[in-house]
């Protein structure tokens, strides 16, 4: 470790900037939601603009986040750190000057670059200034549970912006904080990088990228251009090609992106598979939780941004508890219970209409919230007890990675099926009702997976043995 990281001073201001700068990027996935309904008006979009909005942001944070931490390593963290926090707010910026749709995904496309970029980044910083696990592990928590305000404070401030200025204000937002960051980061932060950081995985990274966004386009485009469209067929067609190469190619790599060999790990498999749920189902779900206040119940879109609070509060409020409710009762009680509730939350949600008063909907999403709260870290922590504790990292990152992979399927997926019930003469609510279902079909059977599979194949424990707090040492707040 570098020394001139040591003093307490130096990392009272590493421990500052590096969790106001996961907090906008936590503000800003929440952020956006809130404003969605704005956007379809004032951009004269339909419902897969605004998908292209969301995924187009998460998609690149799905496919960098890893390279990221290498990047980090490589490159030295604080150069990476504080590109990212350049890339993100100059981003930003574009995305609130945006004059029309195209203009606006471009904008969310570098966010999702420069974010991939400053989260790992931020982690590695931490993780340098801090050697000594417990205090590490300190450091990292007050990281997770600053930075999740911004889950909580972002539906609050998205709709109190968007009907005040529009919006374009949601955007603006992150540039007093940007360049706070910079400011501040230049002068205090000092530099630190791992030597013996393997290679960037180029060809690995490029195939990730054009595979699982050649996927997401024809899951978008699907619904309006018809499944059975050539493009759409031939979208398919390419990206399980792309696909196929980048798992072909992460085989034959001796330092590859994505270790395959780790999925000979009955407990990794099962903890990713059910993560990639979770991002499904969360992100995929809360896209069209202010679109159904709005469109549905016809809130504005302030009293909206409130009304989607519960869910996101519950999220910030539990999971500080997961981990250790997974450390004492085991991965498998934790996670599986988290489902089930996750699960009957969004059912419950399925069936609520326009007449459905906010008393009888406000629980509906908490219970959804407290759901996949208790899911991720322990999840998570899974993960990295299947690996060796070398490779915790390394674990962390595919984690998040894999919930960064069920949110674009997720919003590409279930907006699809009410796209395509629309297009059967369907109301949006209704369309809205059969997202929900399905998505808490989906999420009960993954309980049922879990419950049945989420534990080592050669061994009974589920006690973690190389991680102190499960939950501790996630980065899982990108893209959430």
């Amino acid at each position: 470790m570098d020394a001139s990281v040591g003093s307490r001073a130096n990392r009272a201001v590493l421990l500052t900037v590096t969790c106001l700068g996961q907090f906008m990027v936590l503000l800003d996935n929440t952020i956006v939601g809130a404003a969605l309904p704005d956007m379809q008006q004032r951009l004269n979009t339909q419902l897969t603009g605004l998908q292209w909005i969301v995924d187009a942001y998460v998609l690149l944070v799905a496919m960098l986040l890893l390279s990221g931490g290498v990047f980090a390593d490589r490159f030295g963290r604080k150069r990476v750190y504080l590109t990212g926090v350049a890339v993100f707010t100059a981003a930003s910026v574009m995305c609130s000057l945006a004059p029309s749709l195209g203009w606006l995904v471009t904008g969310r496309v570098l966010q999702g670059v420069g974010a991939a970029a400053l989260s790992p980044a931020s982690l590695a910083l931490l993780a340098a200034a801090y050697p000594v696990p417990q205090e590490r592990i300190k450091a990292i928590g007050l990281w997770a549970g600053f930075s999740g305000i911004g889950l909580a404070a972002g539906p609050v401030a998205g709709g109190v912006l968007t009907d005040a200025f529009g919006w374009p204000a949601i955007f603006l937002v992150n540039l007093p904080i940007g360049v706070v960051l910079l400011l501040i980061g230049l002068r205090s932060l000092q530099e630190a990088r791992n030597p013996s950081a393997p290679a960037i995985d180029v060809p690995g990274t490029a195939l990730s990228v054009l595979g699982v966004g050649t996927l997401t386009y024809g899951l978008i485009e699907g619904g309006a251009r018809g499944w059975t469209s050539p493009v759409i067929l031939g979208s398919f067609t390419v990206a399980v090609i792309l696909l196929a190469a980048f798992v072909a190619v992460e085989a034959r790599r001796s330092a590859p992106m994505l270790p395959l060999r780790l999925f000979r790990q009955r407990l990794f498999t099962v903890s990713n598979t059910a993560m990639v749920v979770v991002g499904f189902a969360l992100m995929g779900s809360s896209f069209f939780f202010s679109q159904f206040f709005v469109y549905v119940q016809g809130s504005s879109i302030l009293r909206a941004g409130l009304q989607t609070l519960p869910t996101s509060l519950a999220m910030v409020i539990v999971s500080p508890y997961a981990g250790r409710l997974a450390a004492r009762y085991g991965f498998r009680i934790v996670v599986t219970t988290g489902l089930t509730l996750a699960g009957l939350g969004l059912l419950a949600l399925g069936m609520v209409h326009a007449g459905t008063g906010y008393a009888n909907v406000w629980w509906r999403l908490a219970v959804i919230g407290i759901g996949f709260a208790l899911t991720m870290s322990p999840l998570t922590g899974a993960a990295i007890q299947s690996v060796s504790p070398q490779e915790g990292g390394l674990a962390s990152g595919i984690s998040s990675t894999t919930r960064q992979i069920g949110a674009v399927l997720g919003v590409a997926l279930l907006g699809a099926i009410v796209r395509t019930r629309q297009s059967g003469g369907a109301s949006f609510g209704t369309g809205l009702n059969s997202a929900f279902l399905a998505a808490g079909a989906i999420t009960l059977v993954t309980a049922v997976f879990t419950g049945l599979w989420l534990t080592k194949s050669d061994e009974g424990s589920e006690t973690p043995q190389h991680s102190t707090d499960p939950g501790a040492v996630t980065p899982s707040g990108v893209g959430s």
